[in-house]
C-alpha cells in the first residue's frame, strides 16, 4: 500500500528482479506531486463486521470499500462466500449477505494470515471440516495464535488440532465459557463472533481491540442494534 501511495505522488520504488535481494526497494529521492489522496478503511478489521453477518445469517454493509485494494482483508469477499454467504460491491460500500449456513473451507491464507482467528471462529460454527494452511508463521504473532486458537475454541466443547501449517477444525456443539484473548485484538474478535452462536460465551479483555479497533465493543453493540 506504501509502495502504491508513493508511486501515484510521482516517487520513483524500484523492487529487486526476479531472484535479487528479496524484500527489498529502493525509493530515489525527487520531487514529488501534490493530489488528492483517499485511504482505504482497515479491511481486516472489517473481519468480524463480515464475519457476523455470516454467523447470523443477517446483513451487513461495510461504507467506502475499494475496487482495487493491496491489502489481505479483501480476500474475504471470497472466503466468506465460499462459507456460504454472498457479497454485492457498489458506491456505498460492500454489502454481504448470509445465508444461515457456514460451510467449511480448505484455504490456504499464507497471505492473509492475519484473517486466520476470525475464520477459526467462523469455521467452528460450520457444517463441514476446516483445513486452514500456510500460517505456520501465526506462532510467532501477539502470541501464539495457533496454540492460542486451539485451546479456547476447544474448551468451549470444540474439535480443533494444530497441523504443521495451520488448523484442523471440526465442528461440534459448543456451550458457554471465558474465550481469553492473550492480549491479542484478533483472539478478542474471533471470541465475540463465537458469542454470536453460542449462549454463554464471555471474552477477556476485550479492551485489548483498542490495538487497532479502539470502539469495538460500541460499534459490535451498535452492529448488532442495527445501527
Amino acid at each position: 500500500m506504501t509502495v502504491d501511495m508513493l508511486r501515484a505522488v510521482g516517487a520513483q520504488v524500484d523492487e529487486p528482479e526476479t531472484g535479487g535481494e528479496p524484500d527489498v526497494w529502493r525509493v530515489r529521492s525527487g520531487a514529488l506531486l501534490g493530489r488528492d489522496l483517499t485511504v482505504e478503511p482497515d479491511l481486516s478489521n472489517a473481519q468480524p463486521f463480515l464475519a457476523a453477518a455470516l454467523v447470523t445469517g443477517g446483513r451487513v454493509t461495510v461504507p467506502d470499500w475499494p475496487e482495487r485494494t493491496t491489502q489481505p482483508g479483501d480476500a474475504l469477499r471470497q472466503i466468506f462466500t465460499e462459507m456460504g454467504g454472498s457479497c454485492e460491491l457498489t458506491e456505498a460500500g460492500l454489502t454481504f449477505t448470509g445465508s444461515g449456513r457456514i460451510h467449511g473451507i480448505d484455504v490456504d491464507l499464507g497471505e492473509v494470515g492475519e484473517l486466520t482467528p476470525g475464520i477459526a471462529a467462523v469455521a467452528a460454527l460450520a457444517d463441514s471440516p476446516s483445513t486452514l494452511r500456510g500460517v505456520a508463521h501465526l506462532r510467532l504473532h501477539e502470541t501464539d495464535r495457533l496454540a492460542a486458537l486451539t485451546k479456547e475454541i476447544n474448551e468451549l466443547g470444540g474439535d480443533v488440532t494444530e497441523t504443521e501449517d495451520g488448523l484442523h477444525i471440526r465442528p461440534r456443539p459448543l456451550h458457554g465459557g471465558v474465550f481469553h484473548t492473550y492480549d491479542d485484538h484478533r483472539m478478542a474478535t474471533a471470541g465475540a463472533l463465537v458469542g454470536l452462536a453460542v449462549e454463554g460465551v464471555e471474552v477477556e479483555n476485550v479492551a485489548t481491540t483498542a490495538k487497532t479497533l479502539p470502539d469495538f465493543p460500541r460499534m459490535w453493540t451498535d452492529m448488532l442494534a442495527g445501527n
